[in-house]
């Protein structure tokens, strides 16, 4: 039995799943008319209240779309420093909207009002970059899957509205912090300019990520997704795999979380181990002690038919899934313990 806690993206459809996906109506979405692609942004948009939403290729996609409408070339993105968009999406704010970023040190990732309006630059300094837009990452994946509390990103809000800033959600893992927190997605759609959510990390899917924003920010956005070659055809029959996991997929997000804490205290006797980050949702990270190669510890791991990946000097990342099981769990917990 191969455990694998690379990613929550390596989970594959279930039977369920797959059934919906084949029977689904398609068209051509670059025409706008495959009918279950529009239903998926159409029940997307409506979950979160927001006007529209884009279906896409990945979050890294939706993400850069979102600056890409967001900003202006010579502009500033403000996000802190371990975020995905600076992390790993290749220098595309760079690269697609030659934008500039103010990286921020944030509590596990997470910043907070004060010191985004640190970082604005002052108006009209021909020296600086011009802040344009704001981004936070919910849940934080540098941060051992780490949630804002609510507050904090209303009181982010005002700054953007005082100052004119766009505000952006890389929503990859949002279901996961809504489970932990109890607020809903309406919530979430009335204070972001723009959302990204991914379908298949810890939703299930196969492939895909959603955009959502207002009319003009989808609108803009499409055209930006043909520019990047994004534009899709027959889509529908992944989209039918989103709207299955938006149905059935959100609430058991809950036994992801409570198989990880399972993890953290397998790991919490192991000598090697000097740390363990909070594990508030479906991500644990490990720190080694100082003279265990990360990238040693992963193979040995490996050895024992357990799938991991290093995450920095001397830590190591597990993330649960729906393809993780409490037998996967036990039999992990023979294998270390």
């Amino acid at each position: 039995m191969t455990i694998d806690l690379r990613s929550d993206t390596v989970t594959r459809p279930t039977k369920e799943m797959q059934e919906a996906m084949w029977s689904a109506p398609v068209g051509d979405d670059v025409m706008g008319d495959d009918p279950t692609v529009n239903a998926l942004q159409d029940k997307a948009a409506t979950l979160f209240g927001m006007e529209a939403a884009l279906f896409c290729a990945s979050g890294t996609m939706t993400n850069q779309l979102a600056i890409r409408v967001h900003t202006q070339p010579g502009s500033d993105v403000i996000c802190d420093k371990l975020s995905h968009i600076y992390l790993y999406e290749g220098g595309g704010i760079m690269l697609n909207s030659f934008s500039s970023v103010k990286l921020l040190d944030g509590e596990r990732g997470r910043i907070n009002a004060s010191q985004v309006t640190d970082a604005i630059s002052p108006e009209g300094d021909i020296h600086a970059t011009v802040s344009r837009m704001v981004s936070l990452e919910n849940t934080m994946n540098k941060g051992g899957g780490s949630y804002y509390d609510f507050k904090e990103i209303e009181a982010i809000r005002k700054v953007c509205n005082k100052h004119r800033l766009a505000f952006h959600l890389d929503g990859a893992r949002l279901f996961n912090a809504l489970i932990e927190t109890g607020e809903s997605p309406k919530q979430y759609g009335q204070v972001f300019d723009s959302i990204s959510i991914c379908l298949s990390k810890g939703l299930g899917c196969p492939v895909g990520s959603l955009l959502l924003g207002s009319k003009e920010v989808i609108t803009k956005a499409k055209r930006f997704r043909k520019v990047m070659g994004g534009g899709w055809r027959q889509a529908g029959f992944l989209a039918a795999a989103g709207i299955y996991a938006l149905d059935n997929n959100v609430d058991r997000l809950n036994e992801d979380h409570i198989r990880a804490r399972s993890i953290r205290d397998i790991f919490v006797h192991k000598s090697e181990v000097e740390e363990i980050y909070p594990v508030d949702t479906n991500i644990v990270i490990i720190r080694l002690a100082a003279n265990i190669s990360a990238p040693d510890y992963v193979r040995e791991l490996a050895k024992s038919g357990i799938l991991a990946v290093t995450f920095g000097k001397n830590l190591v990342r597990f993330v649960t899934h729906l393809d993780f099981t409490d037998a996967h769990l036990e039999e992990m917990r023979k294998r270390l313990l």
